[in-house]
């Protein structure tokens, strides 16, 4: 049966000051122009305002300086998205698995599982393997090696874990993450490649989340770093060397090229690049399709995208930016002529 929460309770839950009735029972949450009665929402754009008003909702999370266009009850808060964060989780769905291995699972003698631990189906857990207390390995999973997995972290469904990594306390894994694959180190032998063996691991800390598919190298030497809290999206690319630093959050088909270290408290939009052994400093925040190719040593908000354009308008600056080198050429020399001309003096 579905948890139903007072808006009192959610209250507490959230932080927020309420107005209205606390003993409306709310059985969900819902967008502003879905929301009927018994439903919760919330409004933190001002482009949805026309919805406010005529909302169905039994409640909604919002600023003070809004309440008056609200027509139901309220809790008032001024970070309402980080209040209806906190109300999703209430009615989040909790599917745990019973503690205990798979009869189909593989477990090897010497890993270490803790009795509260569960394994699923399929899943293989390797020698002198660590999890922890509550740890959740989900189905079709591989966890290699000396592997270490801290209380309470969860994997979702075939998620691989090779040799040597270290993963923190509360930690989510989500479906197709693969965690310490070698990073891409090779020497030319004359147009031949050769592999350079990837002997570090990597280290994850507490509280970190890490989107289905996205996959993070182990080291060269030194291993790969995600620090506590840190928060990837799906289908992102962290090589070798990588260092991460606390809270920081980086949206999809993001690419991190090796031996880049990231600071605290950054975010990285959708489909960024950053190249190879740069540093980005505490605080910066980047916007998506950008290219990071040199450190920034600053906090602030850094663009480097191109903004979508008609195609006839593409191509003719296209033209355009072929012809730069000549015209700067051309303009140097006529700066020289001007420079070099004689001065009327009149």
């Amino acid at each position: 049966m579905a948890r139903t929460y007072t808006l009192a309770e959610l209250a507490q839950c959230t932080g927020a000051q309420l107005r209205g009735d606390g003993d409306c029972v709310i059985s969900g949450v819902e967008s502003l122009n879905g929301a009927g009665p018994g439903q919760i929402s919330f409004f933190n754009n001002s482009k949805y305002r026309r919805y406010l008003a005529d909302t169905a909702a039994s409640a909604v999370i919002l600023r003070p300086e809004d309440a008056h266009d609200c027509p139901c009850s309220a809790l008032l808060t001024d970070n309402p998205y980080l209040a209806w964060a906190r109300v999703t989780a209430c009615f989040a769905r909790q599917d745990r698995l019973d503690p205990g291995i798979h009869p189909t699972a593989v477990v090897h003698a010497l890993a270490d599982v803790h009795e509260s631990a569960a394994v699923a189906a399929g899943s293989v857990v390797g020698e002198v393997a660590m999890l922890g207390p509550d740890v959740q390995v989900g189905p079709h999973c591989v966890i290699g090696r000396n592997v270490i997995l801290g209380r309470g972290t969860r994997l979702g469904a075939s998620v691989t874990v090779l040799d040597g990594v270290s993963i923190g306390e509360d930690c989510l894994i989500h479906p197709g993450a693969v965690i310490g694959s070698d990073g891409f180190g090779l020497a030319n032998d004359q147009g031949r490649w050769e592999k350079v063996a990837q002997l570090g691991s990597v280290t994850i800390g507490n509280n970190v989340e890490i989107g289905a598919n996205t996959t993070i190298d182990r080291g060269a030497i030194h291993d790969t770093v995600i620090a506590d809290g840190v928060k990837l999206d799906n289908q992102i690319q962290v090589a070798h060397n990588v260092e991460i630093g606390e809270n920081t959050a980086i949206a999809a088909c993001t690419g991190i090229s090796g031996s880049t270290r990231i600071g605290a408290g950054c975010t990285l939009a959708g489909g960024v690049g950053v190249v190879g052994h740069i540093e980005l400093a505490d605080g910066v925040h980047v916007s998506g399709a950008s290219v990071v190719s040199r450190s920034l040593k600053e906090p602030g908000v850094y663009t480097g995208g191109v903004l979508a354009m008609p195609h006839k308008t593409w191509q003719k600056n296209i033209a355009r930016i072929k012809q730069l080198d000549d015209m700067a050429r051309r303009l140097r020399k006529l700066e020289k002529l001007l420079a070099d001309a004689p001065q009327d003096k009149s």
